[in-house]
């Protein structure tokens, strides 16, 4: 690519909020970060998925469509054509709850190779194929065209390898843990451990600049979002700060940050923020007088005696799954009128369609706020320009409507990610948003009461920043969303 486009590196700093980058920035404690935001362009509103949780988000982030396209509904859900839970580490208990092996296989090798629709291409994919030198740092969304074997080069690899042993599909270098490397680099994660990931993708990073292996790389920094997790959001300026020193070790590999400013574009954003949590509610409880199937495995393919629904938390989101078709229509009306009742829950969505199952029409309920109903097509546009269908309450999301466009500032771009959410496949029958300050806890019981969180419609958790430094859109959308940025890396490399 040398008579091509700059190299382009796409850092993902998960979780990162817009008012913590501006104070870490106003604080002096990312230096790096403000250079990017000063020089480049900022985006403060970038708008997430719904749920607003990491596997949707990373979805998102590297297909460029939503989840009724790339088919990853959610952290926790229910996979109807084999009969079960799907969890991918919402955390260590609940992983103990669904066993660790299914967890690790449906993370590390079935979210990508299996629930990820595979018609739906990815960035790598769609850059391998133009020729294009790819690189990824430990991210749930690798999917690309070269192949990759386990690595058992040291002690921890061995370890991973005793339950990790088939190959991948990645991006030409893929470092994913101490699972995959495509080369020897010295770099260790410690199996991918929290509090160690950043560093290890700033020391692969920084490899892959000193000796010019890529033409793109994805550079996740994910520690942001677990210590977010713990301390709450006001953790994220010491969290911020050292992902910026991670960021400038990277750059300093090149020489320092004007030197690599000068061969490389850069993106960095956010798949989510976090908001602060101060209750939590067990949907699990609430639902179960209505049957709630439980996390063991169904024998011979057959529903556990007495389960009716499948229960899906997803932090401040959940999916619940109606198990009997027949009954689907009663059970999500019990479901929504049991969770509208139930204090934490704000948003309670569903898709219905008419006898004939023909048009379907999306309805989001709030037990304060009334039920507004909507379909995509009709006289009234969103801030992204797409035709909606509107009846009822608009104070369900607390829109208004001016000059033929609806607007809420509390839950952006409500209905594209509202209606992608309940007409995806792989959705639940009924989709749940908890209200500010609220948490479902997983199927292990644990929520991040005092903590920080995310994955509900609100703007709370639902904006994030983008900053482009050295490429920009070729028609910038009015209204930035997640799912913009692989298109604007494709048009960077004019794949």
């Amino acid at each position: 690519m040398a008579d091509g486009p700059r190299k382009l590196v796409l850092c993902v700093i998960d979780a990162m909020a817009s008012e913590m980058l501006e104070r870490a920035i106003e604080a002096g404690t990312a230096p790096v970060l403000a250079r990017l935001v000063r020089d480049g362009r900022y985006i403060s509103d970038c708008v997430s998925a719904f749920p607003s949780v990491t596997p949707v988000c990373a979805a998102s982030i590297v297909t460029g469509v939503a989840q009724d396209e790339h088919r990853i509904p959610g952290m926790n859900w229910y996979m109807r054509e084999e009969s079960r839970y799907v969890e991918y580490g919402s955390s260590f208990r609940a992983a103990q709850r669904f066993g660790f092996a299914q967890q690790l296989t449906d993370t590390i090798y079935n979210m990508n190779g299996a629930h990820l629709a595979s018609g739906v291409p990815t960035v790598f994919e769609t850059l391998d194929d133009a020729g294009v030198r790819t690189a990824g740092t430990t991210y749930l969304m690798y999917r690309g065209r070269f192949l990759h074997e386990p690595q058992r080069d040291n002690a921890l690899s061995r370890v991973a390898a005793t339950m990790l042993r088939h190959p991948v599909m990645g991006p030409r270098e893929l470092f994913y843990a101490d699972v995959f490397s495509s080369r020897r680099t010295g770099c260790r994660s410690g199996l991918g451990m929290p509090g160690l990931r950043d560093r290890h993708s700033a020391c692969v990073s920084s490899y892959l600049v000193e000796n010019d292996l890529f033409d793109f790389l994805l550079l996740s920094l994910p520690d942001n979002d677990w210590l977010s997790h713990k301390r709450g959001p006001e953790g994220q300026l010491q969290s911020l700060a050292q992902a910026d020193l991670h960021l400038a070790r990277v750059m300093n590999a090149a020489g320092g940050v004007d030197a690599f400013l000068a061969r490389h574009a850069v993106v960095v954003m956010a798949d989510h923020s976090q908001a602060p949590v101060g209750s939590k509610v067990s949907l699990q409880e609430v639902l179960a007088p209505l049957g709630v199937r439980g996390p063991g495995r169904s024998r011979a393919g057959e529903e556990q005696l007495g389960a009716r629904i499948a229960v899906c938390p997803s932090q401040r989101a959940a999916m619940v799954y109606a198990l009997e078709p027949s009954g689907r229509d009663a059970m999500r009306a019990s479901v929504a009128g049991r969770a509208l009742a139930t204090d934490g829950v704000d948003l309670v969505m569903w898709l219905e369609r008419d006898a004939d199952d023909g048009p379907r029409e999306g309805v989001i309920a709030s037990a304060e706020r009334g039920e507004l109903r909507f379909s995509p097509g009709g006289p009234t546009r969103d801030g992204r320009g797409a035709q909606w269908s509107l009846s009822g309450a608009l104070a369900a999301i607390e829109a208004r409507v001016s000059d033929g466009v609806v607007d809420s500032a509390s839950y952006p771009d409500a209905l594209a990610r509202c209606w992608a959410a309940i007409s995806a496949p792989s959705s639940g029958d009924v989709l749940i948003s908890a209200a500010p300050g609220w948490e479902f806890t997983d199927w292990g019981g644990q929520a991040h009461v005092g903590g920080g969180s995310h994955g509900s419609l609100h703007a709370s958790d639902s904006l994030a920043p983008l900053i482009l430094h050295g490429t920009a859109a070729a028609r910038e959308p009015a209204q930035w969303a997640i799912r913009d940025v692989a298109a604007l890396v494709r048009e960077h490399f004019g794949a």
